[in-house]
């Protein structure tokens, strides 16, 4: 059966939230018909209108046509024919807008003169003749473009739809509730990407399909972000790539599409970096080949003509460097000074009227730093540390009403501390925390993210366009994002599943990017880490391959491309670094398996290279081959490998005969190197000690040493001790559960034992227990640490303009906890400020050491570093500076930041002294906006040492 759309709205205004898909016959004097088997409306718009709105009413025709498979005739003629119609038109260029606006039968001043909005709405009886009319229009022309592309969207074309092949929604009957929408302008003047590091993949795809990054190719490009809503773009300009000088047409058709070009933040005055090798200018230099630069500078702004165009300004070294040893400000202004001389020369109007940017990124921020400022019409853009951390933002004093400044953002990187270009590793909630700080701070002219090679990052490209366009959306909305989103691209049956699976990917990725990934990343021996990595990344493989199996067959190969194949890959690489570092420790351990595990990352190594090839050659036909082609195993430096290269394995000589071996979770292990502890006066293997709140369950993984099976028993000496098994015969490893039967167990504590036997051999192993503990609340210790998830508070205090903000799915293991608004005054700690308090129990008294577990946020107010306050009890507060040691760095050489942003997180540890046992309360108070916190680990003797913490302890309510 065929299902006819309705886009359900309220008299007298439009809402497209809401959408209503029904097989039931409907008030047809309600609704404006934009497909039905009676007729479909002629689309109009003037032969006078700028070629993008001609454009425009193409698009609208061929979505309708992909959506009903009826085409709407498209016309230019001047008069309304007979019959519904649809116009698409600006304000002030169409004589049948003009005509209505005189009738007033609509009303177009609140958009009139704006920046990009748009008016779509129903007309009764626009014209002799006509019944209906649907008019879309625009503030400018793209404005009346992203009206368009809204109606489309909601017609069930996602904007997705050639570059990810989502499948369009079918439906035979297209009705539109008649009423009146009237959009708000965008949170940010220029939104756009910029294509980056594209070699391998994006290059050779695009030569294949395109024959190169010509204007075919850049016309998918400026389609998706017509229908995303952005307008700008930094084209690509890797080897050899230079954009209007390969053809002329990418800056015409561009210009056609109303998209706004740029260049990057080391190619100044419309010209591509690789241009001036074939101008054959000479030294990059402006002291010593001034004329030569202004020539090659003026000759970029005379090709511009009349483009829509934000020209670069300023200048770095040749190829991406410093332009000097030194902070050369005098220079700089001169440049620039000289630099707005050919713009207001080349284009016959004031340099001011021509929008202009200088990028404050890597090393030109010391200009900044030391004083200097550009004119108040050029846009000040602000960067990132290259890993998704804000590095500056404008001063307060410097947020004038007339100065415009923007951020470049990083999706994608070349660069230290290791490149990351394979999969997408940003979390959308990391993305509106800083863009939301960005924002409050006054950043609102210009968001530019460097995406690579635009796939794989569809997902995060979507959601930083769309909050660029409305930063109205609250860190509470971010979970409904997901499931809209996934609504959006595969329908609603199973979104919120997708969701899910969505966003734990995101998460788990961004713990470490993959090409930084190593057999040690994750430990082998303390909390079950890097076993847990593995069973999560398989439970959402699981998961997305049950969906994948459930999808109608129009929509596996979107599914493919924006979930399942993504977390396959990943899944696959994390389970092949897991196994090498298992190889490497069982061969220490003497370890049969060692061999296997060897075998085991082998296969999974080759496994990586097939799931490439599958995207490549069976998906869509081949119409996506090389774009999964970067290299991203094996990296020893910062630059990408020249091939994938499998990790170190090593393989063992064993005894022919069985041998026992174990390891002891949480304990004391035996030392085996071809010798027994016993008689030799070592330590013996022992448990942790057990107690009825933690109520552990811990292993004793049996091993084989050698090359028979073996037999193996375990026997406990005592009662109360539980075992998941007694008995087994192993050809490799098997772990055995141990825990207590606290009905059993003695009062106090006590140590029992197991007797471990195999091969000939017989070990006792130590149970320590402790059935005394004083009544626990809270947070409880388990063996000397505590682990509490930031978001996990008990009570929080906000002042009347402060708040704290859960930001859901933030981090590396839940959720996070920051202030807003985050442009927020410092705070003194004290009973008014904003505070969160966390209870927690310990069992022994002493010095405590609290880590905080902290996004790795720079010091963006460059001041003496961002601080907040932290206390157990009633004790004076502790001031965390938590940039302090942070001197003013090259980041790329400081070693500081390459651990943060390499493990995405940054830790401060702050000590608290003689602290009794019993029940406590960790407090938190703000000091500083922009700190976000992840989650805090109370070391209380016992900490071992992980990736990703502790999880997080048993929490009792008082």
């Amino acid at each position: 059966m065929r299902f006819f759309l309705i886009l359900l709205v309220f008299l007298p205004l439009m809402s497209f939230s809401q959408i209503r898909v029904s097989n039931k016959s409907e008030n047809r004097s309600k609704y404006f018909a934009i497909a039905d088997k009676d007729a479909t409306p002629t689309i109009l718009y003037d032969a006078s209108e700028n070629v993008l709105v001609k454009k425009s009413a193409g698009f609208l025709a061929d979505d309708i046509k992909k959506v009903s498979g009826r085409k709407a005739p498209v016309s230019s003629t001047g008069d309304a024919p007979e019959g519904d119609i649809i116009i698409v038109a600006t304000v002030g260029k169409s004589p049948l807008v003009e005509r209505l606006v005189a009738a007033k039968k609509l009303d177009v001043a609140p958009i009139k003169g704006q920046w990009e909005r748009f008016i779509i709405q129903t007309v009764k009886d626009p014209f002799p003749g006509v019944k209906q009319a649907l008019v879309i229009v625009g503030s400018d022309r793209r404005g009346a473009a992203y009206g368009v592309f809204t109606l489309s969207e909601k017609m069930g074309v996602s904007p997705w739809y050639w570059w990810a092949d989502v499948p369009v929604k079918k439906n035979d009957k297209i009705y539109l509730q008649n009423g009146r929408h009237v959009s708000e302008g965008p949170s940010v003047k220029f939104r756009g990407i910029f294509l980056n590091d594209e070699a391998p993949a994006l290059t050779n795809w695009a030569k294949e399909k395109f024959g190169g990054f010509n204007h075919v190719f850049y016309e998918k490009v400026y389609e998706l972000l017509l229908r995303n809503k952005a307008n700008y773009l930094w084209p690509a300009m890797w080897l050899p790539n230079a954009f209007s000088a390969d053809d002329p047409e990418n800056p015409r058709v561009a210009d056609e599409y109303g998209i706004v070009i740029s260049t990057s933040h080391h190619e100044p005055m419309m010209r591509s970096h690789h241009e001036w090798s074939r101008f054959n200018g000479g030294a990059w230099n402006y002291e010593t080949n001034k004329e030569k630069l202004r020539e090659f500078w003026r000759g970029g702004v005379k090709r511009m003509g009349n483009y829509e165009s934000v020209v670069t300004v300023g200048m770095r070294g040749d190829g991406d460097e410093g332009m000097s040893e030194h902070t050369a400000v005098d220079l700089m202004k001169t440049i620039i000074a000289d630099q707005r001389q050919i713009i207001a020369e080349e284009t016959g109007k004031p340099a001011k009227e021509t929008p202009q940017v200088w990028a404050i990124y890597k090393e030109v921020q010391d200009y900044y730093d030391k004083g200097m400022r550009v004119d108040e019409d050029i846009i000040t853009l602000f960067s990132d540390d290259n890993w998704g951390n804000i590095r500056y933002l404008p001063k307060k004093e410097d947020q004038t009403a007339k100065r415009k400044y923007g951020m470049y953002y990083h999706f994608d990187y070349v660069g230290a501390p290791v490149s990351y270009r394979w999969h997408n590793v940003t979390q959308i909630e990391r993305v509106w925390e800083q863009m939301n700080l960005t924002y409050e701070w006054g950043v609102r002219d210009l968001w530019l993210v460097n995406v690579g090679d635009l796939k794989p990052m569809e997902f995060p490209i979507s959601f930083f366009l769309d909050y660029a366009w409305d930063t109205k959306m609250k860190a509470s909305d971010l979970p409904n994002y997901y499931v809209n989103w996934a609504e959006q691209q595969f329908g609603a049956d199973h979104a919120r599943e997708i969701a899910q699976i969505m966003s734990l990917y995101n998460k788990y990725n961004a713990r470490r990017t993959p090409e930084m990934l190593a057999p040690d990343t994750y430990s082998h021996q303390n909390y079950r880490e890097a076993d847990r990595v593995i069973e999560e990344f398989n439970q959402l493989l699981s998961k997305s391959k049950a969906i994948y199996e459930k999808l109608p067959k129009s929509h596996k190969s979107a599914f493919y491309q924006l979930v399942h194949s993504p977390i396959e890959m990943s899944a696959n690489l994390n389970e092949m670094y897991v196994a090498a570092g298992k190889n490497k420790l069982y061969a220490e351990q003497g370890r049969a398996s060692a061999n296997s595990y060897a075998e085991k990352v082998k296969g999974l190594f080759l496994k990586d290279a097939e799931l490439t090839r599958q995207f490549h050659e069976e998906l869509e036909g081949g119409k996506w081959n090389h774009m999964m082609s970067q290299t991203h195993i094996g990296y020893t430096s910062w630059n990408h490998p020249p091939a994938n290269k499998m990790p170190a394995v090593s393989y063992i000589q064993m005894d022919s005969s069985a041998l026992l071996g174990f390891m002891v979770e949480h304990g004391v292990n035996p030392a085996w190197g071809g010798f027994s502890v016993e008689g030799h006066g070592l330590f013996s293997p022992a448990f942790s000690r057990f107690d009825p709140i933690n109520r552990q369950s811990y292993y004793l993984e049996m091993y084989n040493r050698g090359g028979g099976i073996l037999n193996y028993s375990i026997e406990p000496k005592n009662d109360w001790i539980k075992l998941s098994k007694k008995e087994g015969s192993i050809r490799y490893d098997e772990k055995v559960y141990v825990s207590i039967d606290w009905d059993r167990a003695p009062k106090g504590k006590a140590t029992g034992a197991i007797l471990v036997k195999g091969a000939g051999k017989e070990y006792t192993v130590a149970v320590p227990i402790r059935n005394n503990l004083p009544k626990a609340s809270g947070f409880v210790e388990n063996n000397g640490v505590v682990s509490i998830e930031a978001a996990r508070f008990i009570r929080k205090s906000d002042s009347k303009d402060i708040s704290w903000t859960v930001v859901p799915n933030l981090g590396r293991t839940s959720s996070s906890i920051t202030i807003e608004p985050a442009n927020a005054e410092r705070q003194k700690p004290g009973e008014n400020a904003p505070r969160v308090e966390y209870e927690f129990t310990i069992f022994d008294g002493g010095d405590l050491k609290v880590e905080a577990y902290l996004s790795p946020i720079q010091n963006y107010k460059k001041n003496e570093g961002l601080k907040y306050a932290i206390a157990i009890d009633n004790e004076e507060p502790h001031i965390v500076n938590i940039n302090e040691g942070e001197v003013k760095p090259d980041y790329e050489y400081a070693e500081w930041w390459s651990k943060s942003v390499a493990d995405h997180i940054k830790k401060k540890t702050s000590v608290h002294r003689a602290v009794k046992p019993g029940k406590h309360t960790l407090k938190i108070w703000m000091v500083d906006p922009g700190v976000v916190f992840q989650k805090f680990v109370i070391d209380a003797g016992g900490l071992k040492s992980s990736y990703l913490g502790p999880p997080e302890s048993i929490n009792l309510k008082p």
